[in-house]
């Protein structure tokens, strides 16, 4: 059974933390999940998250690139990180955004490319917080919208992302090209 208390806001960040009885290990019966922007010297706490994610995507290890990766997206301000963290401060997960604009609505957006929680701590509500806080923090910088793509085969993530209001897009293509040097 899922149990969800009242949303209450982290003073340091204004962001919200969910409290869920699903888990087993990592949280205990009743235990917070914790939401903040990372900072840069979090990077070698997320890297080995990223590398997760990235093996997620049949990417192959490679703990030193995330966590150089990682560090330069900090550093140079390209993106912002938002952690997923349990009352033992261990960190569950991320979202990644990266700002970016939409010239057809000529308006500044957020790409959400990366969301990952670690398997112990799936369906204890840390994806669910980590999306609602990339949404208000979207909404906090003026952004008109967010946008992310997964895999056809994550039928679960879509689930997700279909229960909190995103909406599947039916009218355009994605295409990528890679591009050689």
């Amino acid at each position: 059974m899922v149990v969800l208390r009242r949303i209450r806001a982290l003073p340091r960040h204004g962001i919200v933390a969910i409290v869920n009885s699903t888990m087993l290990g990592l949280l205990s019966k009743m235990t917070t999940v914790h939401i903040r922007i990372a900072e840069l010297t979090d990077f070698e706490t997320i890297a080995p998250l990223f590398d997760a994610y990235r093996k997620f995507y049949e990417q192959p290890a490679d703990l030193s690139l995330a966590t150089r990766f990682i560090h330069d997206r900090l550093e140079k301000n390209q993106s912002v990180i938002i952690l997923a963290s349990n009352d033992d401060r261990q960190v569950l997960g991320f979202c990644q955004l990266y700002p970016t604009f939409c010239s057809i609505e000529a308006a500044p957006i957020y790409a959400l490319y990366d969301l990952f929680v670690i398997p112990e701590a799936r369906r204890s509500g840390a994806g669910k917080a980590l999306l609602q806080a990339a949404e208000r923090h979207a909404a906090q910088n003026g952004m008109a919208r967010l946008d992310l793509t997964t895999a056809k085969t994550n039928v679960s993530a879509q689930s997700l992302y279909e229960s909190l209001g995103w909406i599947q897009d039916d009218v355009y293509y994605a295409y990528s090209k890679r591009v050689e040097a």
